[in-house]
C-alpha cells in the first residue's frame, strides 16, 4: 500500500507540474496548430515549436501581425488561424530577397486574412498599426550585401513605427558565438544575440523576456546552420521586446 501511495503521489506531482506548462498554450493556438491545411508543416513542429512560439508572442484573435520574410509560411498559417477573421497577417517579403514568395502567395489566396507585401528591405511599412512584428531566422540577413545591405538600426526603427504602443517585436534567430557581433551573419547565417538585444533596445524598445524552447547546448555555434551535422538543431534565441505604451 505504501508503494502504491508513493506512485500515486508522484503521478499527482508530475501532473501538477505539467498542468501549468500545458495551460500556457491557449486553445485558439492549439486549434491553429491543428489546422489540416498545415499537415506538411506539422512534421516540423517537434523541432520548430510553432505552438510554443506563437503563444510566447501573445498572438490572439483579432490581432494584426506583421511577419518579416515568411519563407514557406510555416508560422504564417498559424498566425492566420489564431487572429481569425477579425485579424490580419501581413507577410512582408523584401524585394532584395532571392526566394520567390510562391508559397506565401498560395497561403494568401487560401487564407482570406493574409496579405503578401513586397517592399524594399530598408523601407518597411504596414497598412495599419500592428500588434506583433515577428521574424524567424531572418534578422541576421538584413546587414548582408544581398539585402542592400540594410542597416539594422533602420529596420528596428521601422518596426517601432509600425507597432501600436504596447505592441511586441519577437525575433527568432540562430545564435553565434558570444562577442561575434555581425561577423557571422553571411558566412554562418548566425548572429550574436547580445548584439541583437543591444540594437533593439537602442531603437526604443523594452526587453520583455525570452523563451528557451529552441535552445541546444550541444551546438557550439561555430558551424554554418546548413551544415548537415547541425541543420535543424541549431541553438536559437527567441527574444520578445515591447514598444512602450507612452
Amino acid at each position: 500500500m505504501k508503494r502504491i501511495t508513493c506512485v500515486v503521489t508522484a503521478l499527482a506531482c508530475s501532473l501538477a507540474f505539467a498542468g501549468p506548462a500545458l495551460a500556457q498554450i491557449p486553445d485558439y493556438v492549439a486549434k491553429a496548430v491543428a489546422d489540416p491545411g498545415r499537415a506538411d508543416d506539422a512534421k516540423n513542429d517537434s523541432r520548430r515549436k510553432a505552438a510554443e512560439i506563437v503563444a510566447f508572442c501573445g498572438a490572439k484573435p483579432g490581432d494584426k501581425v506583421l511577419e518579416l520574410i515568411p519563407g514557406s509560411g510555416y508560422f504564417t498559417r498559424v498566425f492566420s488561424k489564431v487572429v481569425g477573421s477579425r485579424g490580419s497577417v501581413y507577410a512582408v517579403q523584401p524585394m532584395e530577397y532571392d526566394e520567390k514568395p510562391d508559397k506565401v502567395q498560395a497561403i494568401a489566396k487560401d487564407y482570406g486574412n493574409v496579405a503578401l507585401l513586397m517592399q524594399p528591405a530598408a523601407k518597411l511599412t504596414a497598412p495599419q498599426p500592428v500588434d506583433i512584428v515577428f521574424t524567424s531566422q531572418n534578422y541576421h540577413d538584413y546587414p548582408d550585401k544581398f539585402m542592400g545591405p540594410t542597416d539594422l538600426a533602420i529596420l528596428n526603427a521601422a518596426v517601432f513605427a509600425v507597432l501600436k504602443p504596447g505592441g511586441v517585436y519577437v525575433i527568432v534567430d540562430h545564435s553565434a558565438e558570444p562577442g561575434s557581433g555581425l561577423r557571422d551573419t553571411d558566412t554562418l547565417h548566425r548572429i550574436d544575440e547580445a548584439t541583437v538585444k543591444q540594437q533593439v533596445l537602442a531603437a526604443g524598445f523594452e526587453y520583455v523576456g525570452e523563451s528557451d524552447v529552441l535552445r541546444n547546448k550541444a551546438d557550439d555555434r561555430t558551424a554554418n546552420v546548413f551544415n548537415p551535422a547541425i541543420r535543424g538543431r541549431t541553438d536559437q534565441f527567441v527574444y520578445k521586446f515591447r514598444k512602450p505604451l507612452k
